[in-house]
């Protein structure tokens, strides 16, 4: 179990949890997030002893063979961490934790050949990886030059986009049929008579009323006299 005094709380409890798990279940796979736990907090012995049960249930477990060959390498044993992570590029030759961790080893023991195909191996996944480009410097005797220029993106200009707008039709001007000023002068002038407006129904009907009362005045004085 983990001790309280040397992490913080909530690592500890779960470091307790994965821990019964695997107590509990030998073969339970919770070995390797517990032994990435024991990593984190540089708990490096009980680790190691959790991949090593790990591995013995779950031979050629690429993944737990990586994180051991790290933890031999941080152990101080790097002929185990060598053997282990040999193994595992041979499986994984993309595996690049394990191919900076054997650049190392084979750099520290003088095997220059082997450094430097784990070097190329690992710029080969990427050209800019500077702890790699620099140790295959120091190995080959390279002068440190100006790191690779980054590829740049091409930008691509947007296409205009074609002009969607309906362009109105032109405008045909309504037909005016000429007329030419000698033609008019040749049409015959027509006179117009004035015809008289005739009086409305009303004012003969009092015209012939003024006419009437005016003859009985005339009758009426005859007789008086």
């Amino acid at each position: 179990m983990a001790s309280s005094s040397r992490i913080d709380p909530s690592t500890a409890a779960e470091i307790d949890r994965l821990a019964t798990a695997v107590a509990k279940d030998p073969r339970s796979k919770e070995f390797l997030p517990l032994a990435d736990e024991y990593i984190k907090v540089g708990m490096w012995q009980e680790a190691a002893g959790v991949l090593e049960d790990g591995l013995k249930v779950y031979p050629g477990f690429v993944t737990a063979m990586a994180a051991l060959g790290r933890v031999y390498d941080q152990l101080g044993q790097p002929a185990k961490a060598k053997a282990i992570l040999e193994d595992v590029v041979r499986q994984r030759p993309d595996n690049l934790r394990a191919h900076r961790i054997l650049a190392k080893l084979y750099h520290a023991e003088g095997n220059a050949d082997l450094a430097l195909l784990s070097c190329t191996a690992i710029l080969n996944a990427n050209p800019f990886d500077d702890e790699a480009a620099a140790m295959k410097r120091s190995i080959t005797g390279t002068p440190d030059g100006p790191p690779p220029a980054k590829r740049e993106k091409k930008r691509i200009g947007a296409e205009p986009k074609p002009d969607t707008a309906k362009v109105a039709p032109p405008v045909t001007p309504a037909f005016e049929p000429s007329v030419s000023t000698s033609s008019l002068a040749s049409e015959p002038v027509l006179e117009t008579t004035i015809q008289p407006v005739p009086e409305p129904p009303s004012v003969k009907h009092a015209a012939a009323i003024a006419r009437l009362e005016a003859w009985l005045q005339t009758i009426q004085a005859q007789r008086v006299h």
